[in-house]
Parts: structure tokens; sequence; C-alpha cells
């Protein structure tokens, strides 16, 4: 195979809030981290063990800000996207690095008893949402051309 492939897929829970930052030119991104877990029984205990694994995810400009009003602590997420690392001086002066799960899309999966019906989906190229229909699918790649199918 001549071609290199670099995309990521996972689903988890969110650690934490979206933490925005906002730039020169308004543009934005925002950062959270999100746990999966993988579970076993241990074959010589019986015991049922559980490792879970915590992943930094970037989302940038309209699909941050769409994920900053609508993901809370604890909400599931399906996300698509690519691996980055990045290098940078710590304060003691040792290198560090981060590796983070750039976002190309993702899908709300927790449930909104209140104004987020499942199944609404939303490009993040569309204009803003009104305040009652949350949208629960985003995508940061080109816009696509809109059809007229209701799903």
């Amino acid at each position: 195979m001549s071609g290199t492939l670099n995309k990521v897929m996972l689903i988890g829970h969110l650690g934490d809030e979206v933490k925005m930052h906002y730039f020169d030119g308004g543009n934005c991104i925002g950062r959270f981290p999100i746990a999966t877990n993988e579970s076993y029984t241990n074959r010589q205990t019986g015991e049922k063990v559980t490792n879970t694994e915590w992943h930094n995810i970037v989302v940038r400009n309209k699909a941050a800000e769409v994920c900053e009003k609508y993901l809370k602590k604890g909400d599931l997420i399906y996300i698509e996207g690519r691996l980055k690392t990045r290098q940078w001086q710590g304060e003691d002066g040792n290198t560090r690095y981060t590796t983070e799960v750039h976002v190309t899309d993702f899908t709300f999966l927790s449930g909104r008893s209140d104004s987020n019906p499942q199944g609404m989906g939303a490009s993040a190229s569309q204009p803003t949402q009104s305040a009652q229909t949350a949208p629960t699918q985003v995508t940061s790649e080109t816009p696509e051309e809109e059809d007229d199918l209701p799903f």
C-alpha cells in the first residue's frame, strides 16, 4: 500500500467541560478530554477489571462552539479525527509532548430530555441553529450539497 492513513474513531464520555480558546480573527478551538473503557474478567481471580484510557480532543471554530453549547461532563460522544502530536518546553526546561485527536466529525450520543431531540443532525458549515433544536452531529470537513431528505 503506497498511501498512509491517520484516522481515529472513539466513543467515550466527556471527562470535563469544553474549554474554549479564542484567537484574533474570530477563530477558536475547544479542548476536552474523553474517557474510553475496556473491561475484561481476570481468568485467575475471576475479578472484573476495567481499564480507562484518556484522550485529549481538539475541535475548531463552529464545531467547537456547538460542543461548548451542548456538551457537558459525562456526556457520551462519537468522534472521528486524526492524531496530532505537539511539543513544547515545560517550565522546568524539559521538552514535553502531548498527542491530541483533531476532530473532523462527531455525533452526540447522550439523549437530552429538554431541547435536544435525538437524530437531529447539522453540519458545521450550516447557519446557527435556533435555540429550540440542538444539533447532534457536526462535520468539520468540507461542506456537502444539502438534500431534501428528512433524515
